[in-house]
């Protein structure tokens, strides 16, 4: 079978605007590649699957990674989790998570089932939300992933709502592709299913107002949805599920019993839609003077013209779901024909709709762009490759650890050791006394004087503190200062130097440092010299940690 051309693979076989961006439509061609591959494939690969030349994977991989969108790890592309701003910008433009997500989560919680959030893309669904159970068996959906609306219990509600144009579309893209190839979140479908069922399903939603999946996807998932209802228009804004197990729930029994509580809280839901459209919030950064400075940097390995119009995506946000050409090219700092020629391809790509009052939005095709493998990113993924760099900036090891749920020990998360004759030998999962080390004191220092546990104090060398109020009072001077340093007290001769790393609403969910044997480094040197490297890694992780945990739960460990 032949590579797809780049044009295929972005965008099907429609005309491509005379004024579209080719170099834009390149880089998102790649994009959605390495999303449908789980986030990771080599160049050689891209290659294959893009159609596109060699040089011209190189350059795009280049500039993605110039933007923090990518990284290289060997041989391999990566996507890396600044790239979700991409998608943050459509969920906050949206603001359904903000406004709706804890309600669902406490649903999920209430009913102890897994609930979530859907919107339609064309005739597919994408989830905005997942409150999951875990459990054996539990949904192993992600945040962006596409549906076929005929497999799913919120598909058949928003066709309720669609025009014999898009039931035209539904059918044909059904023709062309049996086997839903073109949906990688599920499992190729069985024959069977003929196009009449689903448009039962479809009378049946129009008719009760709730539809049913009584494992369409695959054996023993089941589903319920309601739809959530936007007041100002009264067309379906969301879809609220409940996800279970036939282990658990049959298809009739979650209808029977989940489905008025479901109702209950859609209605709940419904009542935190506003009326009226948000005001505007203020405007991201011009990032037209970057994209110069990078291009005068990299020269013919930086595309600004890809560089440019990614950052299109960004000029939409919360209070921003509908922009002017002119809004569009004052937020982003770009001229308005570069802003325009931007949103002729987006709108080709569909990523970008346009109203008749030539305004124009995000489409939920944005999360295509690396959202739904990176919604699942965790903590260490995130900081080992900023680990790997300080750890070959200072020539020193560097670590990542969490508290325990008793919290009195840290475990380690991630690490990244240098080659040493002489090293500090701990691999990720080692627990070590909170009190004792440099990432506990950070740890125990960032929660509230009430919430600390270290445990016993037990001399673990001559120089450890053991003295309760002794520790309170390094632990302020820990909080005040923003670092801990420990030598000796854990074992004779090794010296620890150690930085929070703070979530989005400044809580210290970990601690960084570096180790070393006390002959490399005096104390005062570990804060003049390895101080300063310790808080700008912490500062790289937290830009990721912030980005990637803006719409969804970034596991710490």
């Amino acid at each position: 079978m032949p590579a797809k051309t780049t044009l295929d693979a972005a965008t099907g076989s429609s005309a491509v605007p005379a004024e579209a961006v080719t170099p834009l439509i390149r880089g998102v061609a790649v994009l959605r590649e390495l999303t449908e591959a789980g986030g990771t494939l080599s160049p050689s690969a891209l290659e294959r699957a893009t159609g596109l030349a060699r040089s011209t994977v190189d350059r795009i991989t280049s500039t993605l990674a110039r933007m923090g969108y990518v990284r290289v790890d060997g041989r391999d592309v990566v996507l890396a989790p600044r790239l979700m701003e991409l998608g943050n910008a459509y969920l906050a433009a949206l603001r359904l998570p903000a406004l709706l997500s804890w309600r669902a989560d406490a649903l999920a919680d209430e009913l102890d089932e897994s609930v979530s959030l859907a919107v339609a893309d064309r005739d597919g669904i994408r989830f905005i939300h997942q409150a999951t159970r875990r459990r054996a068996m539990s949904l192993s959906f992600r945040i962006g992933d596409l549906l076929p609306a005929e497999r799913t219990a919120p598909g058949a509600l928003f066709a309720t709502e669609w025009t014999e144009p898009e039931w035209a579309g539904w059918r044909e893209r059904r023709a062309a592709d049996p086997q839903d190839r073109g949906f990688p979140a599920v499992p190729p479908r069985e024959p069977g299913a003929p196009e009449a069922e689903f448009e039962r399903l479809v009378l049946d939603a129009e008719a009760t107002g709730w539809s049913l999946d009584d494992q369409l996807i695959e054996p023993g998932l089941v589903a319920v949805s309601v739809p959530v209802r936007d007041p100002r228009t009264g067309r379906i804004a969301c879809a609220a599920s409940v996800v279970s197990h036939t282990s658990r729930h049959t298809a009739a029994g979650l209808r029977d019993t989940l489905l008025p509580r479901l109702r209950a809280a859609v209605a709940d839901m419904e009542r935190e839609l506003p009326e009226t459209a948000p005001p505007a919030t203020g405007t991201p950064s011009g990032l037209a003077t970057w994209t110069g400075a990078s291009k005068q940097e990299l020269g013919r390995e930086f595309i600004e013209s890809l560089a440019r119009g990614l950052t299109v995506l960004t000029a939409f946000g919360d209070g921003r779901a509908s922009l002017t050409l002119t809004e569009v090219a004052k937020a982003t700092g770009l001229a308005r024909a570069t802003a325009r020629r931007a949103l002729i391809t987006y709108e080709h790509l569909g990523l970008v709709t346009a109203t008749p009052h030539r305004t124009f939005t995000l489409t939920p095709r944005v999360l295509s762009l690396g959202f739904p493998p990176l919604s699942r990113t965790s903590l260490p993924e995130i900081a080992t490759p900023h680990l790997a760099e300080l750890s070959a900036r200072i020539h020193e090891s560097a670590s990542l650890a969490v508290l325990t749920p008793a919290g009195d020990e840290i475990q380690y998360t991630a690490r990244v050791a240098t080659n040493r004759v002489m090293s500090v030998n701990l691999t990720v999962g080692t627990r070590l006394p909170a009190y004792a080390t440099s990432m506990g004191r950070v740890l125990l220092a960032g929660l509230p004087p009430t919430e600390r546990a270290p445990g016993a104090l037990r001399p673990l060398t001559s120089h450890t503190l053991t003295d309760p109020e002794a520790l309170a009072r390094v632990l302020t001077d820990v909080g005040s200062q923003g670092y801990a340093l420990v030598d000796e007290e854990l074992e004779e001769g090794l010296r620890s130097i150690a930085v929070p790393v703070r979530d989005r609403t400044g809580r210290v969910v970990a601690a960084l440092n570096t180790a070393m044997h006390t002959t490399r480094r005096t104390p005062s040197q570990c804060v003049s010299d390895l101080l300063p490297e310790l808080r700008a890694t912490a500062a790289a992780i937290e830009r990721d940690l912030h980005t990637a945990g803006r719409f969804t739960r970034v596991p710490t460990s």
